[in-house]
């Protein structure tokens, strides 16, 4: 049997959970370097699987596949295609540098009033996460997936609620219970999605008789298996409510800027750019493979909902106080993009929402890993509590400059190119909503220049007056992000030579092909 290279790609980082985990109590750098070693060993193997994928080959690849609940059909199934194995690489990639941004973040505290931050539980919970969001990322069983779903929740809920940030304004009770609030809140969301989910994926399961996709797609192909209209609606509704909750989607995106604003930015980078991919990502694998009728039916709602998300996330991020808020409501925004590539079903369309969450992933990471050391030095959120931070701290300053940016979709760095794509594939189905979703662009200019401008120029606060320069550590954990954001922004091939075949499939699944321009003849 040939090495089971999926699976162990998604056991290591728990394995090393464990390990860190049982690592006494007094020793936390031995916990602290051990998740990191574990991190960076999960993303060699994520690297083997993405060389070992072959864009040209079959869909579905590296597979694996085992019984396991047998008596229900359940089955262990893994496979990548393109849009897969780029997720699980982000993911991968980007847990080294959460794990060393968040490196003193879940020290003992001094004060008697505050709560006990277990180093060990804090980092043993990161790479939790990231072995249940690489196995989602793997599985083409239904069931496994709603599984993992689900599953994830519970270390996210202890990372936001146990770990919160400790630049708070209030006093350390209230503190604890914003946290409390937002760690429920994340949870309620996501459970009830998840619960409607569950509901659905049974429905599925009568109807179709297995959770397989690869049996589903050939029952379908081969007509065996068809569904009545109705049932094919609600079994989509089932699962893109529970996805849009993930995503998050307006009006369902309420309990993102609460979990962003109150959890570490470590954690914070871990909700919208690792976590939060599940839901788009699942929007194309399940949504449209499963029900292409019905997805094709509720696609000029989804883009409504898409379009109020870009031009709500982003009015909201404009009249923020708060650095973390402003960036969750951003990534609101953003996402909302990321749905309507993903709806407009166009090649450009979900190349480019494919490419978003990519990019979104790398972006989010740089601008909100730079902002959290510099509200660490300054111990506040709030942007009215800073001013002239460039003078004091110019290497800071020069990469928050960046990751904002990149969140602004400059030209020359990554996100422009799966922006453009994404609005080139919904002009060309939908004319007016890509007209609408251009205002995104124009308010994140608007949000991002400000917020610089406001914490980085003018006069030198007394706040801020010695503010220290980013150190070794947390330039190991930026400069490697803006590398990437500026090669992929001007050499995105290497993706999307990834990508582009995945994306094919899914407009064969739907039976969508590209608008042909119109072009009047000459005279």
């Amino acid at each position: 049997m040939s090495f089971p290279l999926l699976t162990a790609t998604a056991a290591l980082p728990a394995i090393g959970a464990v390990a860190t985990a049982a690592v006494p109590a007094a020793r936390r750098t031995t916990a602290k370097w051990l998740a990191l070693l574990f991190s960076l060993a999960t993303l060699v193997l994520a690297g083997i699987a993405l060389a070992r994928f072959e864009p040209g080959g079959a869909r579905y690849q590296l597979t694996e596949s085992h019984a396991w609940i047998k008596d229900f059909g359940v089955r262990y199934e893994l496979g990548v295609d393109g849009i897969g194995v780029a997720l699980m690489a982000l993911t991968a990639l980007l847990i080294p540098f959460v794990i060393l941004a968040g490196w003193h973040d879940a020290d003992p505290l001094e004060t008697k009033s505050s709560r006990w931050r277990p180093t060990q539980g804090f980092f043993a919970l990161i790479l939790m996460v990231e072995a249940m969001v690489i196995l989602s990322f793997e599985a083409t069983d239904v069931f496994l997936f709603y599984i993992l779903f689900e599953a994830m929740l519970i270390p996210m809920y202890f990372l936001i609620g146990g770990f919160g940030d400790r630049a708070h304004t209030g006093s350390d009770e209230n503190a604890a219970a914003q946290r409390s609030y937002a760690a429920v809140k994340f949870l309620l969301y996501n459970l009830v999605g998840g619960l409607i989910m569950l509901a659905a994926v049974i429905g599925l399961y009568v109807v179709a008789g297995t959770f397989s996709l690869s049996e589903i797609a050939e029952a379908r192909a081969g007509g065996s298996l068809s569904m009545a209209t109705g049932t094919e609606r609600w079994l989509f509704l089932g699962f893109f409510f529970a996805f849009a909750v993930k995503a998050p989607l307006w009006p369902l995106h309420t309990w993102l800027p609460n979990a962003m604003g109150e959890a570490t930015s470590p954690v914070a980078v871990l909700i919208t750019a690792v976590v939060d991919k599940v839901g788009t990502f699942a929007m194309l694998r399940f949504c449209l493979q499963l029900f292409p009728e019905a997805s094709k039916w509720a696609t000029p709602v989804i883009i409504v909902l898409a379009l109020i998300s870009i031009v709500y996330g982003a009015l909201l991020a404009v009249g923020q106080r708060d650095i973390k808020r402003l960036i969750a409501y951003a990534s609101i925004s953003h996402f909302g993009f990321i749905i309507l590539g993903i709806f407009a079903m166009t090649s450009q369309g979900q190349s480019g929402a494919t490419l978003y969450m990519v990019n979104h992933g790398i972006s989010t990471a740089a601008l909100m890993l730079v902002a959290g050391f510099l509200i660490t030095r300054r111990g506040s959120r709030l942007i009215a509590d800073y001013g002239g931070v460039q003078k004091v701290a110019p290497i800071l300053a020069g990469t928050f400059l960046i990751g904002g940016l990149a969140t602004l979709s400059l030209p020359g760095l990554a996100p422009f190119v799966s922006e453009f794509l994404v609005l080139v594939g919904a002009f060309s189905a939908y004319p007016a909503a890509g007209v609408i979703a251009t205002t995104g662009i124009v308010l994140a200019a608007l949000y991002v220049l400000v917020l610089y401008q406001r914490t980085m120029t003018g006069p030198v606060k007394a706040e801020v007056q010695g503010m220290a320069d980013l150190k070794v550590r947390e330039l190991v954990v930026v400069l490697p992000l803006i590398a990437l954001l500026l090669f992929l922004g001007v050499y995105p091939k290497p993706l999307t030579e990834i990508v582009n075949p995945a994306v094919q499939h899914t407009m064969s699944d739907v039976q969508k092909k590209d608008p042909q321009p119109e072009v009047e003849a000459a005279k």
